[in-house]
């Protein structure tokens, strides 16, 4: 049977999905929804998308809708994966979960209560390098002692990955940093018992930090030091380090290095290289499955908990 999915935001980050959609068998994108209605045609036409709009009302009405992959502001989308729950549909938002975490239990209660697989784009968990990293862990070959991980943009104007205009404004703690919190705690495999964070001064016009940083402790004792930077102009993007028992590991995206900068193989750790799409192939194995996914919205509740006590402590 055919997956039938609506996907709302058809900016930089949704075509991403689009693009991984195609490479799957067995799913079909039948409703695309976005701001701009002229756009969105032109998107649609592109991949031979049958229904457009601009409301996500619109597209949960669809009876023929299965599931709904939510690329919007991060504004929106606790409230959106909710109201896809109450119209029986599975969703997988992108991240961040939502930007607080009364928003975050409120979307795990309903998922709890619907029985609905509802999961949370934390794309470093699929990501070949990192799950690289993360058979070693599980095969007792290589444990982490830290992770030094740098996250870096050029962001002094309210721009997308695409360099256009962006209608809302993205987040150092409640996006970028939500990548690494949950990164270490998944890969650690032990919850994060102390969190630390600072951050630089609030843009006059963006109000929001450009510079932070941040310390994590686990359980297990293993360290994690986050910087993050909107002000940084290149190289761009996050890179990871991972200092362990038995060696020393650097993540480039789906990119894996010894610390002596020889390149690891990882091509053949899952079907694909691309993060995206082993992300979307994880949401459709477990609608189809009736099983909860790796990075449910329930799993990833924890980063959000973390996130929550540091704005305690920057505000």
């Amino acid at each position: 049977m055919t997956i039938k999915v609506a996907l709302a935001g058809a900016g930089a980050f949704g075509t991403k999905h689009l693009d991984a959609i195609k490479l799957i068998d067995g799913v079909e994108v039948v409703s695309l929804i976005s701001r701009e209605l002229e756009k969105t045609r032109e998107v649609a036409g592109k991949y031979g998308i049958g229904h457009v709009t601009t409301s996500l009302d619109d597209s949960l009405a669809l009876k023929e809708v299965d599931a709904v992959i939510l690329c919007t502001p991060t504004q929106m989308h606790a409230s959106q994966a909710i109201a896809c729950m109450k119209a029986g549909k599975h969703v997988q938002v992108e991240i961040p979960l939502a930007d607080s975490l009364a928003d975050a239990q409120a979307v795990v209660a309903l998922q709890k209560s619907t029985g609905l697989v509802a999961m949370c784009g934390h794309t470093r968990r699929f990501n070949p390098s990192h799950q690289w990293v993360h058979k070693k862990i599980q095969a007792r070959e290589f444990n982490i002692q830290q992770m030094d991980v740098q996250t870096y943009f050029f962001r002094r104007s309210n721009m997308n990955a695409l360099g256009q205009p962006r209608s809302w404004t993205d987040h150092l703690l409640w996006h970028h940093a939500a990548h690494t919190v949950d990164l270490f705690a998944y890969q650690c495999g032990s919850p994060i018992v102390k969190a630390n964070a600072i951050q630089g001064p609030i843009h006059p016009t963006l109000g929001i930090a450009m510079d932070m940083s941040i310390q994590l402790k686990a359980a297990s004792g293993a360290l994690c030091t986050l910087s993050l930077s909107f002000n940084n102009d290149g190289p761009l993007g996050t890179f990871f380090r991972y200092i362990g028992d038995t060696g020393t590991y650097l993540a480039r995206y789906d990119d894996l290095f010894d610390g002596k900068e020889q390149k690891i193989d990882v091509s053949r750790v899952d079907v694909s290289m691309n993060g995206i799409e082993l992300q979307d192939r994880e949401f459709f194995a477990a609608i189809q499955g009736g099983r909860e996914p790796n990075a449910s919205v329930a799993k990833v509740l924890p980063c959000y908990e973390v996130l929550h006590r540091l704005e305690q402590q920057l505000t």
